[in-house]
């Protein structure tokens, strides 16, 4: 890749609530980025432990930081990309971090090719990478990550719209609207191009199975899939994980 001097303005948003555990080793990966043409937005939902503590250690190197309560995740995200002026704009939640040249892969992906979106491989449990579109009409199991591997250009973001705070799993709902409804374009770094790590037991792993698929049947309708298919999709996932279902059901 050749086309690394136009630093492009690149907006990280963070957005945390009780993060003291994990939240300054992912401020300190947004700071120690080799590259250096970053805008970093924090967005905090009024902690009640240390985060406020840890965020004013280094406020002076962050563009701005919100602390007032919110709505939840999405709601704070949406809070972000409001404030966001960079051209292109990624998410790092608290408990995640960035390898130190994550940002200057995104920067020459977005200088050497004409993409509105990108996804990055991420490590979780395994390596994720890749981008396969084909899948999402019937998996949501088509991208990276979220948080780490995914980075939009702002204004295709806007024009897109929000996160649909109705939503449990809202940035499917944006995926869908981006990938389906408007087309856009987008694709993976090579696999060995590691953004950074996402860690499990996050917000999404908090949710209930059985709320988990209903929320995703709803983003599926709503955004215009046959409902039979959308029952025959509900139904497979069940028989895949009888007993995970059969235990959310009764938690639920």
């Amino acid at each position: 890749m050749q086309n690394s001097l136009n630093k492009k303005l690149i907006t990280i948003i963070t957005v945390s609530k009780n993060a003291e555990e994990t939240l300054e080793r992912c401020i300190k990966s947004v700071l120690s980025q080799k590259y250096q043409n970053i805008e970093y937005i924090i967005i905090d939902g009024d902690s009640s432990d240390r985060t406020k503590k840890i965020i004013d250690k280094y406020k002076s190197k962050i563009s701005f930081v919100v602390s007032e309560k919110d709505n939840g995740i999405w709601d704070a995200m949406n809070k972000g990309i409001k404030m966001a002026r960079g051209e292109i704009i990624g998410f790092l939640n608290a408990d995640d971090f960035y390898y130190s040249d994550a940002l200057f892969i995104v920067n020459n992906y977005f200088n050497d090719f004409k993409i509105d979106f990108l996804f990055g491989s991420v490590k979780k449990y395994k390596l994720l990478y890749g981008y396969k579109p084909w899948k999402i009409k019937f998996s949501f199991g088509f991208y990276s990550s979220h948080s780490v591997g995914f980075f939009i250009k702002t204004n295709k973001h806007k024009e897109t719209g929000l996160y649909n705070e109705r939503y449990l799993s809202a940035d499917l709902d944006f995926f869908y609207k981006m990938i389906v409804r408007d087309n856009l374009d987008g694709m993976a770094t090579k696999k060995k191009e590691v953004f950074g790590e996402f860690k499990s037991g996050g917000f999404s792993s908090k949710i209930n199975y059985v709320h988990h698929l209903r929320d995703l049947n709803q983003i599926r309708i709503n955004n215009g899939q046959n409902k039979k298919f959308v029952l025959f999709l509900y139904i497979v996932k069940i028989l895949k994980k009888p007993l995970k279902f059969l235990r959310a059901y009764m938690d639920k």
